[in-house]
């Protein structure tokens, strides 16, 4: 997998490229890092609980990296973990730095895993996102998801989850390429 997506970035001239890939283990020092960034105490997740997911049967973790024009290598500026059993997806996370927001890399990577998703004959998929998370709520409502139900003190600082799901299997498969949306979420 290596999708090449360009956005227009605040500060830069032009157009930025990224790349969306498989992970590799050597991301996993990175995608911790942004996912206390990205996260309260309380949501983030630890070492553990993060390389769990990442590792689990089933799932798969996409990262997107920005070319660097400085010097050719290249930086994540997100990731989205997600997992699939028995016709039922799960987006675990989904987490894109601050300064690589409203470029549309969060839906590249949303849409991305949806497809792979479907790929995997996943019909439907859910996700959980905090209560007070307006900016992943909105996100999502973009992305078609609609609201399941309210889990209770599902994050350990005991903030609320919605549960929101989507049908997988009555749209076809979106282009990864097309689209200019944003976020991040959990």
């Amino acid at each position: 997998m290596a999708n090449v997506i360009c956005a227009k970035h605040p500060g830069y001239n032009g157009q930025v490229e990224f790349r969306l890939r498989d992970f590799r283990s050597e991301d996993f020092k990175s995608l911790w890092e942004i996912d206390q960034r990205c996260f309260a105490p309380g949501i983030a997740y630890s070492q553990r609980e993060l390389s769990s997911y990442i590792r689990r049967r089933g799932s798969f973790t996409i990262v997107a990296e920005q070319a660097a024009p400085v010097d050719d290598s290249a930086s994540i500026a997100g990731f989205i973990v997600a997992e699939a059993s028995q016709q039922m997806g799960h987006i675990i996370s989904i987490d894109v730095l601050p300064a690589n927001r409203r470029l549309g890399l969060g839906s590249k990577l949303l849409v991305s895993a949806e497809n792979r998703l479907r790929s995997l004959d996943c019909r439907t998929t859910v996700l959980e996102t905090a209560v007070d998370n307006a900016s992943a709520l909105a996100f999502y409502k973009r992305h078609r998801y609609t609201l399941l139900r309210v889990s209770p003190r599902y994050y350990s600082n005991g903030v609320d989850a919605f549960v929101l799901g989507k049908r997988l299997d009555s749209e076809s498969r979106v282009a990864t390429h097309a689209g200019n949306e944003n976020r991040n979420s959990r």
